[in-house]
Parts: C-alpha cells; structure tokens; sequence
C-alpha cells in the first residue's frame, strides 16, 4: 500500500507544503547563525581544526587516507563544478521539454540559475579568504564563503530529486531519489575541506542555503502544479455545465 494511503495527511497538498517549511526555516536559521559567527571569528578554531585532522602530521600537503581517496575526492568535486552542474540542468530541461511540461522545464532552468547567482552574491557580500594553512589540492580563484559547490549542489541535486520524487507514486522511489540526493550533495561538500579549498564552515553553510533554496523551490514548483491542476479541473467541467 502506497505510503499515502497510509498516512492520509501526506495526500493533502497543504502539509506537503508544511514539510517544505520544515526544511526551509532551519536551514535559512542555521545559515545565519554560521554566517554570524564566522564574521565574528567564531569558527576560526573549528574549521583549522578540522582542516589540519585531514592532512598527514607529517606533511599538510598530503591528505589523510589512501591514494585512491584522494583521486576519487577529486572526481566527486567535479560533481559540483558549473559544467556538471549545467550539463545536468540542461538535461534535465530537456526531458521536461520532450515531456511537453515546457513551462516545468523553463521554471527548472531560472530557478538553478537564480541559486547559481544567489551564491556569486554571497560570495561577494562576505569576502572570505581562502584557507591558507594547508595546501590546495585542486585549483580555486573565487571566495570562500559559502561553498559554492556545496550550495550549488543541494541547489542542483535536491530541486531535481524533489521536481522527481513529486511525480512518483511508489513512497521508495521518493525516498530513493532524495537520499541519493543528499548524498552527492554531502560528498560534493566534503571533497571541498577534504581538498583544502574552503573552511569546513563555507560548507555547512553552503548545505544549509542550498537546501534552503531548493525546498523554496520545490514549494514553489508544488504551487505552481496546484495551480495547473485545479485550472485544468475547472476546464474540464465547463462543458458539462453548458450542456445542463
């Protein structure tokens, strides 16, 4: 029996608008509260920390682990990179246009491109620095907070798993696409203080506006559909009430 069967209040568009909230709030809060503290020079201790435990006492410019998990973190980084994540955008479009849900399709492409620019303008607005005490395994040229692929990333992967997970049936499936969602979305984040390129901090709080933006998003998305839904009930019962 389908999850909503089960749980009645999961059929009604209102508490799936509730739950959206539920992921909104915190996270707007948990970002401002990063960013507070960060400007204060808070976090400072935590992220060296946590920078230094994973490099080798030995030599900061080798990570801890073995060789292969360095490659493979450089690869999971690209994950998050602006071709990827605009090659994906730009599939994604794509099915929906082949899908014929054209006006899905360009809502998709403006609002990871509004997310993408939300991040330039964080970037630009706090200024952060590097990290400078360990070495940067991959090459970096913007500012440090927040993370862009970390935002970028819940911002991609979350608003596609969640436009998804919306037109399944099969609760599994939903709970499938979202936690392999989160998952590239955390290991995207981690790469990024694994490689040496942000604090810990930049991406915490790129998870956190991320996610924030992409259950905007979704809830945007899920007004829309509701909106389409209930115009397309109405025009389906015009012509029953012309032939009365």
């Amino acid at each position: 029996m389908p999850l909503r069967d089960r749980v009645p209040w999961l059929r009604r568009v209102d508490s799936r608008i509730l739950l959206v909230f539920l992921v909104l709030v915190p996270s707007l809060l948990l970002f401002g509260k990063i960013a507070s503290e960060m400007i204060e020079g808070d976090t400072l201790a935590f992220d060296r920390w946590l920078l230094v435990q994973l490099r080798t006492a030995a030599d900061p410019g080798l990570p801890v682990g073995p060789r292969w998990l360095h490659r493979a973190m450089v690869d999971i980084t690209a994950l998050g990179g602006g071709a990827v994540l605009t090659l994906i955008t730009l599939l994604a479009a794509g099915y929906l246009l082949v899908r014929r849900k054209t006006a899905l399709a360009v809502y998709l492409g403006l609002a990871i491109g509004a997310g993408g620019l939300l991040n330039s303008l964080l970037k630009y607005g706090f200024v952060r620095d590097r990290p400078d005490i360990v070495p940067h395994l991959v090459e970096v040229s913007s500012a440090s907070f927040p993370s862009g692929h970390a935002m970028n990333s819940a911002t991609v992967y979350l608003t596609l798993a969640a436009l998804l997970a919306g037109a399944e049936r099969n609760w599994r499936v939903r709970i499938f696409l979202l936690s392999a969602a989160v998952l590239v979305t955390i290991l995207v984040g981690f790469s990024r203080a694994y490689l040496g390129v942000h604090w810990p901090t930049d991406v915490m709080a790129g998870w956190s506006v991320g996610a924030a933006w992409a259950a905007l998003c979704s809830l945007v998305a899920l007004r829309l559909q509701r909106t389409r839904v209930v115009e397309g009930s109405e025009t389906t019962e015009e012509p029953a009430d012309e032939a009365a």
